[in-house]
């Protein structure tokens, strides 16, 4: 009985997983992707666009971003709205593309982005928790409505806690990985 709430459960743990590794891949490194900009909303013939969806996104160069969008009429919408979004990234518009520079990070920015990861990473371990805590209480109406035994509900607290030691694990490797590449210079 307790297997298949780990088993539904497991379905929400990776969503939390999926969500991080969406948000690490935000974090500055210093090195230029696509995802830094692929989010942004433009305000694109009056309703927010994600800019993924109105421009195709390349780097050509470890510290370039070029957005050539499929409307030149976006181009000045699509400059103006990665000003609005992160100061730091200042795009260029050639009338035919937009290209950003990706500064290089200095000490003391690499370890703010370091913080903001880890504030990603709590998040992520605080969505876990509350996942267990509702297959907890799941566990315990079950038993007291009847369901199950008092020993099956401790083995499956135990299983459940099994599960989280494991995506907690899960994130902390991806956090040890991003952490690492916004440190290399």
């Amino acid at each position: 009985m307790y297997s298949e709430i780990i088993k539904q459960k497991n379905i929400e743990f990776e969503k939390a997983i999926e969500h991080l590794k969406s948000e690490a891949s935000k974090v500055r490194t210093g090195r230029a992707t696509p995802s830094l900009v692929e989010d942004i909303l433009v305000n694109y013939y009056g309703a927010k666009t994600p800019l993924k969806q109105i421009a195709s996104i390349s780097t050509p160069e470890p510290r370039s971003i070029v957005i050539q969008p499929w409307d030149r009429g976006a181009i000045v919408a699509i400059e103006g709205a990665i000003r609005e979004a992160d100061s730091s990234l200042n795009p260029m518009n050639d009338g035919v593309l937009v290209r950003i520079n990706i500064p290089m990070l200095t000490e003391e920015r690499r370890k703010e982005m370091v913080k903001v990861l880890n504030q990603k990473a709590e998040e992520a371990r605080i969505t876990l928790r509350s996942i267990r805590e509702d297959a907890w209480k799941e566990l315990q109406k079950i038993e007291t409505e009847g369901g199950m035994s008092e020993d099956d509900k401790f083995k499956g607290k135990e299983k459940l806690q099994e599960t989280v030691d494991e995506y907690n694990r899960k994130i902390e490797e991806i956090r040890v990985v991003k952490e690492k590449e916004i440190m290399t210079i």
